[in-house]
């Protein structure tokens, strides 16, 4: 790995990390079309980068991170079921999940296919939760269970929790920003394990490289967070399904090819 793909890796966690269309899918993909060799420590960048982009999320929402104890709790509360499913599967995903093209793919194009069907399904009621602070606490744990489901590469972590939000008669900014909030005890805990299992290999370039990549991912989703939230106040996300699909059948024909 160099300078210059790092930058290109940091650039795509940023713009994907908070969009429905799977940041580590994305990482993956991309990857593979720089043709970078599949090493303990391209595996442990995609997923210690994502720290920059989570640390737009604490750069813009710390006050309801830190101050607002009724937010704090719920998401807190969420995070749970996330920690306790991915400690336990940790060692699977790196091991066999996170270099397989295939399963990235299938995730993709089923996800695409469900975000479609399910918001020509869905509509939103003045009624549904406008309130993060709202949300109960049996809410929060089913969101968790939710968002553990993107621990497979490709199902997208915020697509997950935002559609079991919506579900659950949650409005859709506010199930959007409490992803936003979700996202950041997770990726800490994500990013924390793997630095503590993988830093002790990690040379002095390789060090650099990961500041590289967290710095761009932090910049690039700083603009991606607030575009994504004024994009949802009007629209849905029929599009990122449509681009899902596509997505995953340009990449399959080029496995073909």
């Amino acid at each position: 790995m160099t300078i210059i793909t790092s930058i290109v890796l940091g650039v795509v966690e940023g713009l994907t990390e908070f969009l429905p269309i799977s940041s580590t899918g994305h990482l993956i993909l991309t990857s593979a079309l720089l043709k970078l060799p599949s090493t303990e420590f391209l595996k442990s960048f995609e997923i210690i980068i994502q720290l920059g982009a989570i640390g737009a999320i604490v750069a813009l929402y710390w006050r309801q991170l830190l101050v607002n104890r009724e937010v704090m709790k719920r998401v807190i509360i969420a995070f749970i079921p996330t920690a306790i499913i991915g400690l336990v599967f940790y060692k699977i995903i790196k091991t066999y999940f996170l270099d397989n093209l295939g399963l990235v793919i299938a995730s993709l194009f089923l996800g695409g296919l469900i975000l479609i069907i399910f918001e020509l399904w869905h509509k939103e009621k003045d009624g549904h939760l406008g309130e993060i602070e709202k949300i109960s606490y049996g809410q929060a744990v089913v969101l968790g269970l939710c968002q553990s489901i993107a621990m497979i590469p490709g199902v997208s972590r915020s697509a997950a929790t935002i559609v079991g939000g919506l579900a659950l008669g949650i409005k859709r900014e506010t199930i959007v920003e409490f992803s936003f909030l979700l996202a950041v005890p997770t990726m800490l805990a994500a990013t924390g394990l793997d630095v503590l299992k993988s830093s002790p290999n990690f040379t002095t370039s390789e060090f650099g490289l990961l500041l590289v990549g967290f710095s761009v991912s932090f910049l690039v989703a700083l603009l991606a967070v607030k575009t994504f939230l004024a994009y949802i106040r009007t629209n849905n996300f029929i599009a990122f399904g449509i681009y899902r699909i596509i997505v995953a059948i340009i990449f399959t024909l080029f496995i073909l090819s």
